[in-house]
């Protein structure tokens, strides 16, 4: 056996499918085995497994062992001349393993092996060769100089940053993602340290190579595409925690006499910091568009007040108490941007119009509120609609710089749509646009490519893969799609990294309903699949949780009428309470196997609230939950609540 290929995989059931379609591509010709450990995942991979690759060879664990142990178990068993550790959520060229083996054969001075890598836009990603993370790297790398100083020897040689990206080169560190080792190498050093749960143990491994005589090569000849890029998880604190908590390990196993504990001491502070800077990212990257336009939003109202008060109201001689200012403002205010939030104000990307609706439903609910106040708090209509027109003029302003400016999560009118082009044959690519328009996303345009660079184009074909940059401009295409049926891997990496970064980039594999890719493995909007389920949309979890909100404060209200038409008020009042506070839905999931669908609250009712329960089979409930999830409105929970509460 030449080759023995390890992939350890936790829930990542799509990325893995298709590294695995790529894998049978890049092992043809060559005496192959391929292990895959899955650590107890439950979004149905083993069944994948099952049904599309009986050949590979699976070690299904109950608990999350980790990483180290994981990629272990499967070590032990395999008998290639050379294993080679290899992420779910990679693409390989389909001659990856023919290189690289070649590569080992003719150099056996080398331990081990990594190629270069290009995240989900075609960029290249800088741990493709890394260096020893040594105290003065680490603090360099944590401290930020490494970035300041990208291809400085020095500060950057953690990522290596002085060697050329193209270049063959003798390196310290292999990544995880992609780590070709020689057996005989790894029955002199050992296996991956399982004192490292994740991250850190493929650093500890390759500086046990370099110990153990061998070298470490980058070798760029063949590149993989890695969906989950370091840079993606940099602003999570789980990530930092672990990951530096690992660099710490390291540091004490190898460098003990070489100032391990004051290393230790500074990495403790920077393991804190880090963490704050991740805690303030991740509360910036939700909330500086409310707080933008909640400053914004008082400051103009505050003046207009302030002018209208003093100029129209009291003519000069003083302007509106500070009950106003204090008060009234701010919960107008409070209302406009709920009201916003509900309409998807603030889902990104953000959009004007649904920010502006938003504000405009406020302004009704407002002036409802404003009739119920008393005298001595009613100033004046005219603020309302004053400040009405200036929330919608500033929510639309803000968003139109965001858009200008590029800014990330901005869009505006027809860029917020997707325009796709397709490419492969006829047969392939039909079956990808039907896909397409069977999920949510409501393609704005979609464009067929044929991969031959002829003159001759099918018909209902806009061209060929030579004038795909020309149809990119001309149709405003946004996202690009690669039948991978019809295209080598090789071909789709070379046209990610020729066109444009600006580009969003997909693989659909063959045989299968799910399409997908991304800069990282965490972006659950990248993934296009038949089945997208519509309840797990920001607006329909919006519009479930307000559904939840009025009918429980109506069910609490009116509760002594409804006593007499409900068969079990007290149940319902309780449930009432349990609703209103967030713990539970008035509609949820059958109780059977919900593994596979979108995560929401539990129900007080079901979808079969209005069937007979006795003799309905987990199959049938299983059925009912796919439509109620893939098909959500919000008159099926309205329905569904109306008919539990006449039959209970």
């Amino acid at each position: 056996m030449k080759l023995s290929i390890v992939i350890v995989n936790y829930n990542v059931e799509h990325f893995l499918e298709q590294c695995l379609f790529s894998v049978r591509k890049a092992i043809v010709g060559i005496e192959a085995e391929v292990f895959v450990v899955d650590n107890n995942s439950v979004d149905g991979s083993l069944k994948m497994l099952a049904e599309k690759f009986p050949e590979v060879k699976v070690i299904a664990n109950k608990d999350n062992v980790g990483f180290s142990r994981a990629n272990n178990q499967a070590i032990r068993i395999s008998i290639g001349e050379y294993v080679l550790l290899l992420n779910p959520d990679t693409v390989v060229e389909d001659d990856t393993f023919v290189k690289t083996i070649e590569f080992m054969d003719s150099h056996p001075d080398a331990g081990g092996l990594g190629v270069k890598m290009v995240d989900g836009k075609g960029r290249f990603l800088p741990e493709s060769k890394r260096g020893l993370p040594t105290p003065a790297t680490a603090f360099y790398k944590m401290f930020g100089l490494t970035k300041l100083f990208p291809h400085s020897k020095r500060f950057a040689h953690y990522y290596m940053g002085h060697l050329d990206n193209d270049e063959i080169n003798e390196v310290e560190i292999l990544a995880g993602a992609f780590m070709l080792m020689r057996r005989e190498t790894l029955d002199k050093c050992g296996l991956l340290d399982e004192t490292f749960f994740m991250y850190g143990e493929d650093i500890d491994l390759s500086y046990r190579i370099t110990l153990a005589g061998y070298k470490n090569y980058y070798y760029p000849k063949t590149r993989i595409i890695h969906y989950k890029g370091e840079s993606t998880k940099k602003t999570s604190v789980n990530y930092v925690l672990v990951f530096y908590k690992a660099m710490e390990i390291f540091v004490k196993k190898h460098f003990a006499n070489k100032g391990a504990k004051t290393f230790s001491f500074f990495i403790n502070i920077a393991i804190y910091f880090k963490a704050f800077l991740a805690l303030l990212s991740q509360f910036f990257s939700k909330a500086v568009q409310p707080l933008l336009d909640a400053s914004l939003g008082y400051a103009g109202l505050s003046i207009i007040s302030y002018l209208w008060g003093n100029v129209m109201v009291y003519e000069g001689s003083g302007s509106y108490p500070m009950t106003l200012f204090a008060i009234i403002l701010p919960v107008y205010l409070l209302i406009w941007l709920v009201t916003s939030y509900f309409c998807g104000g603030y889902d990104k990307p953000y959009k004007i119009a649904p920010a502006v609706g938003g504000v405009f439903i406020g302004s009704l609910l407002i002036l409802i509120f404003y009739a119920l106040l008393p005298e001595s708090l009613r100033f004046s209509r005219a603020l309302i609609l004053f400040g009405m027109i200036w929330i919608s003029m500033e929510m639309s302003l803000t968003r139109w710089i965001g858009y200008i400016f590029n800014r990330p999560n901005f869009q505006y009118g027809k860029n917020a749509k997707k325009r796709f082009l397709v490419i492969g044959t006829e047969e392939e690519t039909t079956r990808v646009k039907q896909l397409l328009q069977s999920t949510s996303i409501k393609p704005d345009f979609i464009g067929l490519i044929t991969p031959n660079e002829s003159n001759e184009t099918p018909d209902d074909f806009l061209g060929n893969l030579h004038q795909v940059p020309d149809i990119i401009e001309i149709y405003k295409i946004n996202e690009i799609i690669f039948c991978s049926k019809d295209i080598s891997h090789q071909l789709i990496i070379d046209k990610m990294e020729e066109w444009h970064s600006s580009l969003d980039y997909k693989i659909a594999p063959q045989d299968t309903l799910s399409i997908i890719g991304s800069n990282s493995i965490n972006t659950r909007g990248d993934l296009y699949t038949v089945d997208i389920k519509t309840i797990n949309t920001n607006s329909n979890r919006r519009k479930k949780r307000l559904f939840d909100i009025i009918s429980s404060t109506l069910g609490i209200m009116l509760w002594i009428f409804l006593i007499f038409f409900i068969q079990k008020p007290f149940s319902f009042l309780k449930n009432c309470f349990k609703v209103l506070w967030g713990k539970y839905s008035w509609i949820g999931y059958c109780n059977t196997d919900i593994s596979k669908l979108p995560k929401i609250k539990k129900g007080i009712f079901d979808p079969s609230t209005s069937m007979s329960k006795i003799g309905l089979t987990d199959e049938e409930k299983e059925q009912l939950n796919l439509v109620y999830a893939r098909d959500y409105s919000l008159s099926k929970d309205i329905n569904i609540f109306m008919r539990a509460l006449r039959k209970n």
